[in-house]
């Protein structure tokens, strides 16, 4: 069991935020409605499931690794931006991490419960780590070397390579909303059926993609109730974790005119308060019996640790269990970047930051 840390240090990173984001109650869905995290969260939320004995044995290997062991939350270091945002647009800011040694090693040393990447990262070192940290293979993206760009996730791997450099999971990304996207929701869904065959849990990258999704200079992509639908989707294909994009907004059924939704969506249970917002995600999870964890987001240099500590208080008392910070930490020397990822699962760690 972890051992609980002090507030101040996040109190101070916050700033005149603090008061908002660490006092402020839910009222629209009480957490006593959701399955939150906790030590035995895999007993609570997967063993009942249809999942096989050995995803569940994965499932708790993750949640038994590094600072966070114990406590129901997870912190995964993800690099795979080396194919959709360029390995020069990623890397170059820090040469190191073209190898993918020091990117383990980076997950090592910030004490993360696992590491998600490339086949060709994670099977370079694998023989020398997979059994020292859980591995995540990331089995699909979305590459910018053709011209024109399109948005599209295709397949770089498969899950039997996953199974055989000793993943304990396998991540995948559908673009809901895109044109492709019913293609890739019958790839993922029939690969995530394998992974779990094969005894590795699923996480899967929840994020809209579509041009229309935009209006009068308002992002939906990243509003509360698509994002929320997004997610629904995502546990109905049975992946064990969602990873999603915090939301920002909300209104996107209504901004666009399409789908269905109902009012009560945006008069009774969703604010305009990030944690309110965000427990709409976790309410699309099943109410929590699967996990959700938020993406960190891109690197901005000085701000990026009160913006992902402001990201982990949002998420920890909205009932998320963990965030998943990449650009942030690998973008900045492997001391400062590590130092970076425990600041955030201090949030984790304290059990002064409590569910809204």
């Amino acid at each position: 069991m972890a051992t609980s840390v002090d507030t101040s240090r996040t109190e101070q990173i916050l700033g005149p935020d603090a008061d908002s984001l660490l006092r402020h109650e839910c009222k629209t869905i009480p957490k006593s409605a959701l399955l939150l995290p906790g030590p035995d969260y895999v007993d609570r939320a997967y063993a009942g499931s249809d999942r096989p004995t050995r995803v569940l044995t994965a499932l708790q290997a993750l949640m038994n690794h590094g600072r966070l062991a114990g406590t129901g939350y997870v912190s995964i270091l993800p690099v795979d931006q080396g194919i959709e945002h360029s390995a020069g647009a990623s890397f170059a800011a820090n040469p190191m991490y073209f190898d993918p040694e020091n990117i383990v090693k980076l997950a090592i040393e910030g004490g993360c419960n696992g590491v998600a990447s490339t086949l060709g990262v994670l099977g370079s070192v694998a023989r020398k780590y997979a059994h020292k940290i859980p591995f995540l293979l990331k089995v699909n993206h979305n590459e910018f070397l053709s011209y024109p760009p399109s948005y599209d996730q295709i397949r770089f791997a498969n899950v039997k390579q996953a199974f055989e450099m000793g993943a304990m999971g396998v991540g995948a990304t559908i673009y809901f909303g895109s044109e492709e996207s019913k293609r890739q929701l019958q790839e993922v869904t029939e690969m995530f059926h394998q992974a779990h065959e094969l005894g590795m849990f699923t996480v899967l990258w929840c994020y809209l993609r579509n041009p229309a999704f935009k209006k009068d200079g308002v992002n939906y992509e990243v509003s509360a109730d698509l994002t929320g639908q997004a997610n629904h989707m995502g546990v109905t294909i049975e992946a064990d974790i969602i990873k999603q994009k915090q939301p920002e907004n909300n209104g996107g059924y209504t901004a666009i005119g399409f789908g269905r939704t109902d009012p009560l969506v945006y008069d009774e249970l969703t604010t305009d308060n990030p944690i309110d917002l965000t427990r709409w995600q976790v309410v699309n999870c099943y109410a929590g019996r699967i996990g959700l964890i938020n993406s960190g987001g891109e690197s901005k240099g000085d701000s990026d640790l009160a913006q992902a500590v402001r990201t982990a208080v949002i998420n920890k008392r909205a009932g998320g269990m963990g965030l998943i910070v990449g650009r942030k930490a690998f973008q900045r020397p492997m001391t400062e970047g590590a130092a970076l990822i425990r600041t955030i699962q201090d949030v984790y760690l304290s059990d002064q930051v409590t569910i809204a």
